[in-house]
């Protein structure tokens, strides 16, 4: 089993925060849409034949996107894939862009799960993060979205913000709460280099918050969603019993992925590899059979790092016979003596022969990861 990822580099404002691959300028809407058809048709045996269990439109802003476009995607991926008649199809979208007439332009689409970029429920947040939607539109979105019959629905929450207090942070997730989705995925605040709020950090105009902070934000993201009957499995995710990111998870289990798209990237296994981070580029290359692509070749150390990174960020955790099996017994050796001052930590947990990031370990597991891996 394997996923399709799809790039929508477009979006109407960069929000101040993103470092995703993404420009304003729409007029390549439609040549994107052709080399998009193009890529799916040149590497559809880039997965071996796999079938695909799920499909993410990610972004930039997927919303963007008209029903033309869609429907000629999707006629390609069904004419050169194998998609299971299961398959978890995702559009991420932004609050502002659901309105009814665009919930029933999807309607004749193979879509059966909503990610809301909702971000905050504070408007002063939104404004500093130069959100397009306000707190009503918010809400509204996940109302419009139910009415029109999806009700698979993920939210996307920040915290940690300039000037954000716990009293404004804890509001936000009893909104969150409230709404009573199936999926909660939230994110502390980074200050990426070339991101306009890094410019910001670095003229002085805003500050982040301190450690402690952060640790009281996220001890309180845990305890709030736990007590309101949400399984955290992964570091920043959290869903109801059963509802889990069957894309995202694919990605932390090691599963083949094809990324379709500007700067997307795509795995099978032994190698990496991403299209050039530049539309017009991206677009030239498809369109005449030259893609620019780099690629790499992972090492058997690159593959025991990325898999004990990946398993260790969710709840299912490491497995040491699998780990064993997979690696040998020297990297299972090796594995086992790193993790040893951590377990006396109780940073990790070891049960049934798994091991585990414990509660006390998830605000610091950078910093265990970086202890484990090789």
């Amino acid at each position: 089993m394997a996923g399709l990822y799809i790039h929508v580099p477009f979006c109407t404002v960069r929000c101040t925060y993103c470092d995703f691959f993404s420009q304003t300028e729409m007029k390549y809407r439609s040549s994107y849409i052709q080399a998009v058809v193009c890529e799916l048709t040149q590497r559809r045996e880039f997965l071996g034949g796999e079938s695909i269990e799920t499909i993410y439109f990610g972004g930039g802003t997927p919303s963007l996107l008209r029903a033309e476009d869609f429907e000629a995607i999707f006629d390609t991926v069904i004419r050169h894939y194998h998609v299971l008649h299961d398959a978890e199809v995702t559009l991420e979208a932004n609050p502002d862009d659901i309105t009814q007439a665009y919930l029933s332009t999807l309607r004749p689409f193979p879509f059966n799960r909503i990610s809301l970029g909702i971000q905050s429920f504070d408007d002063k947040d939104l404004q500093m993060l130069n959100r397009r939607h306000n707190s009503r539109q918010a809400v509204e979105a996940i109302d419009r979205c139910r009415d029109a019959g999806f009700v698979n629905l993920s939210l996307d929450l920040i915290y940690g913000l300039p000037g954000q207090t716990e009293a404004r942070w804890e509001k936000n997730l009893l909104e969150a709460v409230r709404s009573n989705v199936p999926h909660l995925s939230a994110y502390h605040l980074t200050y990426e280099k070339g991101t306009q709020i890094h410019r910001q950090m670095e003229a002085g105009t805003v500050r982040p918050v301190d450690d402690e902070t952060s640790a009281r934000f996220f001890h309180t993201l845990i305890n709030i969603l736990t007590q309101a009957g949400y399984l955290h499995y992964e570091i920043s995710n959290f869903c109801k019993p059963d509802c889990f990111a069957r894309h995202n998870s694919a990605y932390w289990t090691g599963r083949k992925y094809i990324g379709i798209g500007p700067a997307a990237h795509s795995y099978d296994s032994r190698t990496r590899q991403w299209n050039v981070a530049s539309l017009t580029d991206y677009i030239d290359g498809y369109l005449r059979r030259n893609p620019v692509v780099e690629k790499e070749t992972l090492t058997a150390k690159d593959r025991y790092n990325e898999y004990v990174i990946t398993r260790l960020r969710t709840m299912w955790g490491i497995s040491l016979s699998e780990l064993r099996e997979t690696f040998g017994k020297e990297k299972s050796d090796y594995f086992i003596r790193r993790s040893e001052p951590y377990l006396r930590r109780k940073l990790l947990t070891e049960t049934a022969g798994t091991v585990r990031i414990s509660s006390d370990g998830w605000f610091v597991s950078d910093a265990v990861l970086r202890g484990l891996i090789a």
